[in-house]
């Protein structure tokens, strides 16, 4: 496979931060694509888990399995700036362990 220049980031968040993860995000300068910025896209999800011993989870209790809506946020970010786009979005995360998939990007149409 060639080299990629795009990941595609996967990140999972309460729909409360949505606009401060937008902020984080644009800052980084994620979601640029060709002459367009700012551009993410988001779904509404049910996200699983159960916090275990010694956790001190943002919604839920230890022991128990919670179900949640949540969104999951898609946007692209130059692979260079992936790290940095990452401490971005933990910064301002309220999860103990934010769940951000980086996906490098084959082909994309831009």
């Amino acid at each position: 496979m060639q080299d990629f220049i795009y990941c595609k980031l996967e990140i999972f968040i309460p729909e409360s931060h949505l606009e401060e993860l937008q902020k984080a995000l644009w800052e980084a300068d994620a979601g640029h694509i060709g002459n367009y910025d700012c551009c993410l896209s988001y779904s509404l999800v049910m996200g699983c888990w159960r916090p275990l011993a010694g956790t001190n989870p943002y919604i839920g209790a230890e022991g128990k399995i919670s179900c949640e809506p949540e969104l999951k946020v898609e946007v692209v970010c130059q692979r260079e700036k992936v790290d940095e786009t990452v401490e971005a979005v933990k910064r301002i995360h309220p999860y103990e362990e934010p769940v951000i998939n980086a996906i490098p990007l084959y082909r994309s149409s831009f």
